[in-house]
């Protein structure tokens, strides 16, 4: 049979999947993969859970689509307040998308407009800065914020929006240990401010723990409480990127909560919906909302699927259930416990430099040379290649590049199901401890 399809790797051969339970995946010969990524930490309550495909089948019978430019609806009211009784602070007004990059894109367009309504059209602010080695999204203006590799091929077409240092403790940029660690990383923030100039200068965009990009980095205890001073000091929205983090990854409802900081706006995705049907959102503070709402009264912007009443049934039912099984408690308690096992049991290996995370949000970095953290060159694959081998043995997880210095360094992120169990953590360190193993020749004819 001919395959139309076009793929992003037309180069590698797909497994077909067959179906999905809980934590695992099957594909059409028969073989069972523990799904260790959620997909792209995406499928927070597993496979096929019976009260989402309830609730997805009944609101299908009702309405699947209508236009949010005409209509509401009981579904996307019910998210809505499911999501202010959630989110921290203030946070109390919902703009729905289908995705994480059109979350990140929509928070962007948010910040300008805000300024130009609240001190009108000759407001000069409208750059956003981000961080290196981060990645926020792949439409043109969430390129622009993302700070990996990705952005390199569209550089011509991205807007010039200025990075910092990203917070990576394993390869910290200022040379810090964290006995002795000023957070030179969060300061960097004022200087990137009064160089582009506090007046142009919308919002600073950062993911609470890097996701993509690095495999995992959690920040400073003090990070976040610098970045919001600093935004407050120069009258600047904080934008929280929890596309990856949110709705109980990290063991709290919203990671940002960990380090008991009220951002501006929140974008959110993946989890939210946990893979049951696309949604994306933007969460934000009532005197955004009420900035809009007592100016021209409407955001320039949109999406056709914004808001579909499917989608949002969805995810109402699938915060329900994170909410009544105490999920984000599970990641906290069965992460803290895999983690552990992890470090024990991977770290002894000569090619692995790094493991670290939060809660079911967990990354595994490679490396070359242990003492001097020297990463594989790019050309070697090595990320890719034990991927695959991982497969092999049951195991999908989400490899990563480019983490060391834009170009060379490989990584993998750890993102399973919330609903793991510490027996079925137990099974994936085994597997991979398994696969690891097996992959040591391959590693040393590169080292």
């Amino acid at each position: 049979m001919t395959d139309h399809v076009f793929y992003r790797n037309l180069k590698k051969q797909y497994k077909e999947v067959s179906h999905g339970e809980g934590i695992y995946l099957y594909d059409t010969d028969g073989n069972r993969y523990i799904d260790a990524a959620s997909g792209a930490a995406v499928s927070n309550l597993g496979h096929a859970h019976p009260k989402v495909i309830r609730a997805m089948e009944e609101q299908a019978r009702k309405v699947a689509f209508s236009h949010l430019s005409r209509w509401t609806s009981p579904a996307i009211r019910e998210l809505a307040s499911l999501t202010a009784t959630l989110a921290p602070g203030t946070l109390n007004k919902l703009y729905l998308v289908s995705g994480g990059s059109e979350a990140t894109e929509s928070a962007l367009k948010m910040a300008r407009q805000y300024y130009l309504e609240r001190d009108g059209a000759a407001s000069p602010k409208h750059r956003i800065i981000s961080r290196w080695k981060s990645f926020h999204g792949n439409t043109i203006g969430a390129l622009s914020m993302t700070g990996d590799k990705r952005r390199q091929k569209y550089m011509p077409l991205l807007l010039d929006f200025p990075h910092i240092p990203q917070c990576y403790c394993y390869r910290c940029p200022f040379s810090c240990q964290p006995e002795t660690c000023g957070v030179e990383c969060a300061h960097a923030l004022e200087t990137a401010i009064k160089e582009a100039g506090p007046e142009n200068v919308a919002a600073f965009i950062a993911e609470t723990v890097v996701g993509a990009a690095c495999g995992a980095l959690v920040p400073h205890r003090d990070y976040f409480k610098i970045i919001r001073q600093i935004c407050d000091r120069y009258d600047i929205l904080y934008i929280d990127d929890e596309v990856m983090a949110g709705f109980g990854r990290t063991g709290r409802i919203f990671a940002i909560d960990e380090w008991d900081v009220i951002p501006d706006l929140i974008c959110a995705a993946k989890g939210m919906s946990a893979g049951y049907s696309p949604l994306g959102g933007v969460i934000a503070k009532d005197k955004i909302y009420d900035t809009f709402k007592n100016g021209s009264g409407s955001f320039v912007h949109g999406h056709t699927y914004g808001g579909n009443p499917l989608s949002a049934a969805v995810a109402a039912a699938v915060v329900k259930v994170l909410i009544e099984e105490d999920l984000a408690a599970n990641a906290r308690t069965v992460g803290a416990y895999l983690l552990q096992n992890l470090r024990e049991k991977l770290l002894p290996f000569a090619y692995v430099g790094d493991v670290r995370g939060i809660g079911l949000m967990q990354g595994v970095e490679l490396i070359k040379n242990k003492a001097t953290k020297e990463p594989f060159p790019a050309g070697a694959g090595i990320a890719e290649k034990l991927t695959i081998t991982l497969m092999k043995h049951g195991v999908i997880v989400y490899p990563g590049t480019g983490n060391a210095d834009g170009e060379n360094g490989d990584q993998f992120l750890l993102a399973p199901p919330l609903i793991l169990t510490h027996s079925q953590a137990d099974e994936l360190a085994d597997r991979m401890v398994a696969a690891f193993a097996e992959f040591e020749a391959v590693a040393k004819t590169y080292q």
